[in-house]
Order: C-alpha cells, then sequence, then structure tokens
C-alpha cells in the first residue's frame, strides 16, 4: 500500500487535529470527510485539503475509495457509527472510548472479526515512543518486579452545561473521557485486569465529575484519579523494587520518561519530540496494520481495549451504586 486512503466522521476538535498530521504523514492520502451538516463538511475538507465531503455519515461509509475511517464523533455516537462502517467494509479506527460500555465494545469487535477488518481503539498514547521506550524498560527488567502505579489526569473545568464533556446523552464525565489513560496505563505495567477495583468519587448531574480508583493485583497496586474539579500535574510513576520510571507532565502525551535506580539516581533519560503533533504515531501503526494485513494491532491489541472498558464497567457500578 503506497497511501493509505482516510475518511473522518465528524469535524469537532479532536478531527481536527488529527486531520493536522495526516496531512503531514507522506503515505496519507485525504480522501473524505462527514459531518451531518453538509457545510461543515466542506469547510473542513477545504481547509485541511480532503477530496470529498458527505453531509451523511452513511454516505461516507459506503465510499469504497476509503481504506479506513476516523470516527472523531462524541462518545454516545461510536458505536452506531463503528457499526455503521463496519457494516459497510470499512476498516475502523475509534477514538477512545470506544464505547460507552464493554457489551457495545464486544459487539463492535464481533462485527469486525466477522467481517475480516481491523479495527483499533485511537489510544494514540500507546504508540508514542517515549511511553514505548518505558513499557520497554519495565519489561526489561529494567526497575525490577513492578509493584506500584500511579497516574493522574485532572483538570479544572468549569461546569458548562453545553459542554459534551458534562452531558450524559453525550457520555460525558471523567471516566470515559480521561480515566481511561491512567487505567490503560496501569493495564499495561500491571499485566490487564486486577483481582479487585475500588472506586469512590463525585457523581453529579448524571455524570462522574471526578473519580479515584484502587486496583488490586496479588503483585502489586495502582491509584489512578481523573476528574473535572480539580488541577493536578498529571504525571505518572512506575514504580518496581529495583527503581522506577517517572512520566513527564501530562504523561499520555509527553515526549519524556526518565529511568531511576531504587536510590532515585537518574539511570537514562528518553525525550524523543513529535515529529507533527503526536497523533502521527498512531496514525503510522494503522497503516502498517493494514500494509501486513492485520485485523488488530499489536501495539493497541483489542484485549487492552476490552480489559480497560471493562474495569471501566465495574468504576461506574460503584459510582452509580
Amino acid at each position: 500500500m503506497k497511501t493509505c486512503k482516510w475518511g473522518i466522521l465528524g469535524t469537532g476538535r479532536i478531527a481536527r487535529t488529527f486531520a493536522e498530521a495526516l496531512k503531514g504523514c507522506d503515505d496519507a492520502e485525504l480522501c473524505a470527510v462527514a459531518s451531518r451538516s453538509i457545510d461543515k463538511a466542506e469547510s473542513f475538507a477545504k481547509e485541511f485539503g480532503f477530496e470529498k465531503a458527505y453531509g451523511s455519515y452513511a454516505d461516507l461509509a459506503a465510499d469504497g475509495d476509503i481504506d479506513v475511517v476516523y470516527i472523531a464523533t462524541p462518545m454516545s455516537a461510536p458505536f452506531e457509527d463503528a457499526m455503521l462502517c463496519l457494516n459497510s467494509g470499512r476498516n475502523v479506527l475509534c477514538e477512545k472510548s470506544a464505547a460507552m460500555n464493554s457489551a457495545e465494545l464486544e459487539k463492535m469487535l464481533a462485527l469486525a472479526d466477522k467481517k475480516g477488518l481491523f479495527f483499533m481503539e485511537a489510544m494514540w498514547m500507546k504508540c508514542r515512543p517515549a511511553y514505548l521506550k518505558a513499557l520497554e524498560w519495565a519489561k526489561s527488567g529494567r526497575i525490577g518486579k513492578v509493584e506500584y502505579v500511579k497516574a493522574d489526569f485532572c483538570n479544572l473545568v468549569p461546569y458548562d452545561p453545553h459542554d459534551r464533556l458534562f452531558a450524559p446523552q453525550c457520555g460525558g464525565g471523567a471516566m470515559l473521557d480521561l480515566a481511561v489513560y491512567p487505567l490503560t496505563l496501569a493495564a499495561d505495567f500491571l499485566g490487564g485486569e486486577p483481582e479487585e477495583i475500588i472506586c469512590c468519587g463525585h457523581f453529579s448531574r448524571g455524570i462522574d465529575m471526578s473519580n479515584s480508583i484502587m486496583l488490586k493485583y496479588d503483585h502489586a497496586c495502582a491509584c489512578v484519579n481523573s476528574g473535572f474539579e480539580q488541577p493536578c500535574r498529571n504525571n505518572a510513576l512506575v514504580s518496581g523494587d529495583n527503581g522506577f520510571i517517572l512520566f513527564g507532565d501530562w504523561f499520555f502525551c509527553s515526549c519524556e520518561v526518565t529511568l531511576y535506580d531504587k536510590n532515585g539516581t537518574e539511570v537514562e533519560r528518553c525525550n524523543i519530540p513529535n515529529e507533527i503533533n503526536g497523533y502521527e504515531y498512531e496514525i503510522r501503526e494503522v497503516h502498517s496494520c493494514l500494509e501486513r494485513g492485520l485485523t488488530q494491532s499489536r501495539l493497541v491489541p483489542h484485549s487492552s481495549t476490552v480489559s480497560v472498558m471493562k474495569m471501566m464497567d465495574s468504576c461506574f457500578e460503584q459510582l452509580k451504586g
């Protein structure tokens, strides 16, 4: 595959960021964009250089020129939109969180499997060089046995009833939008689903405004926090019995990770600046998978996406209970 022809569903902020990365990837072709408003689609297409614009998601999904569709619609919509694209024979990269719950996610994955199509959650963190370097350090034993993970993703966001972050009907709340990142990090470094999950937080106006989650494994534990009610540095720590790894602030998009020994002495630092805006790495992963005829990514496997979604299901049950 010399070039990969992309379609984008949605024209919001994340779609714009992703389109900027696509423009900078030589092997990406900007084929089509769709919005529920043809005027918005045409404006977006003109701005970023897409060949075609559609005023309906169904029309884009039916476009046989498209190799893969990036779904950038609000959190409550990806299930319906992904099913539409998969049923139309399109490969899918679905913005996180890929579904509202694990039941939806498993239906999406089952359909992708039945159709023999590629599906990946757009967990861009897992494709970034600094994150992969941290995983390499941990898996090669550089910090010994991993025993503890701590990660925060909290922002002070004033309540706005018109913002999709606070709209239950749009899948609003801290869990699906923010907690998915630290939970994914914990699962990657501690090994999948925990034996026990303890979640508490502030549930108000139909959404979780903030949450604190403890994951208990037989050999380790993790503490992750997310929310809209308090600011944090949003860094992350992975600690073992022979050292630790510290991610830079805003860990999920940090270009820097540092390895320390058990005495707190810096051993190695990795700092790899973005080539475009950081989304280029997941784009290249999709290209690589499609080139090799794969239906899922080694970096973002279906099992990982399902595992984290099940954790969030459990947390929601506790918060709402």
